[in-house]
């Protein structure tokens, strides 16, 4: 039995290398962008949620990565390490949806019953995946052990717990589906306008933008998504200790590129098609721009 989670862990543990591979490189390589659009900006609420998300995401992906690092760890760290792990997806995932919720009521041109709406809809998500979250933690607990010189924090749980763990992520789903129905709705309406309207292109351009980032975006939570249910067939069970620990593997990596490289370029596109805005504006070339929080209102401080 321990062999085999050893080998689990092994496979699983190059996968987490991987995703925080990817967060750095992600980090570094926009980290030009996100001092210019982001710390060099007023402080607002969207400039709070992209450094939570952001940094969260560095935070998370050292923590998972120390978690299968050889060396030794008291039952408390381990406690510690596994209720980050846990919490985490949930307080991001709930900071990326008010960043969706800030696009999808700018495109719907500052609707009040819009806004109302996905804040409800966005807090249900949210308290269901907590309470489900703090049930399945009721059982949990770490401890130290040492596998053939591989130190790993094993962490036990009830099988009613095991299942709400993996079942965590659908009320954030039934959240996202319903954002991307939203935008793809008013998507279709705005294009329908533009139509009929011969002036219309610049502002098809700032829609274009937002759907761009959403469904590439939508796309990969999708996919992790689509891991998660997956987990839970009894067929998985079937799986070697290897095909195991690369499928829970694409499944960490797919959620944290989800989250943590995709989700913080939710805002730093939109930003940057802004900035170029106002720069063509500058030389004189009209355009029209994306506001996130004052209809009509154009800007590139710290709005989006």
């Amino acid at each position: 039995m321990w062999w085999s989670f050893i080998d689990w862990a092994l496979i699983y543990s190059y996968f987490m290398a991987g995703s925080f591979a990817a967060v750095i490189y992600d980090w570094a390589l926009t980290f030009g962008q996100e001092f210019e659009l982001v710390w060099k900006q007023r402080c607002s609420l969207m400039s709070i949620m992209y450094l939570c998300v952001r940094y969260a995401g560095l935070l998370y992906s050292i923590f998972c990565t120390l978690w299968y690092l050889p060396v030794s760890m008291t039952d408390a760290v381990g406690n510690i390490i596994f209720f980050v792990q846990a919490w985490m997806p949930i307080v991001v995932n709930a900071c990326l949806g008010v960043i969706m919720m800030a696009r999808i009521y700018a495109m719907y041109q500052g609707s009040k019953k819009m806004l109302i709406f996905l804040i409800v809809v966005l807090l249900a998500s949210t308290i269901a995946s907590g309470v489900m979250l703090v049930m399945a933690n009721l059982t949990a607990v770490g401890e130290e052990s040492i596998l053939s010189g591989f130190h790993t924090c094993v962490v036990s749980m009830d099988t009613a717990g095991i299942a709400l763990i993996r079942e965590i992520l659908i009320p954030t789903s039934i959240w996202e589906i319903l954002a991307l129905f939203l935008a793809v709705w008013i998507l279709i309406e705005h294009f329908r306008e533009l139509r009929q309207s011969p002036t219309g292109s610049t502002t098809g351009d700032c829609f274009i933008v937002l759907a761009q980032s959403h469904v590439l975006y939508f796309a990969f939570f999708a996919a992790a998504s689509a891991f998660t249910l997956g987990s839970l067939s009894p067929k998985l069970s079937y799986l070697t200790p290897v095909g195991s620990g690369v499928y829970f593997g694409i499944l960490e990596i797919t959620q944290v590129l989800q989250m943590f490289v995709l989700g913080p370029r939710l805002i730093l596109s939109v930003r940057d098609y802004n900035a170029k805005l106002v720069s063509d504006s500058d030389e004189g070339t009209g355009m029209s721009t994306v506001a996130f929080q004052e209809r009509g209102h154009v800007s590139t401080s710290g709005e989006v």
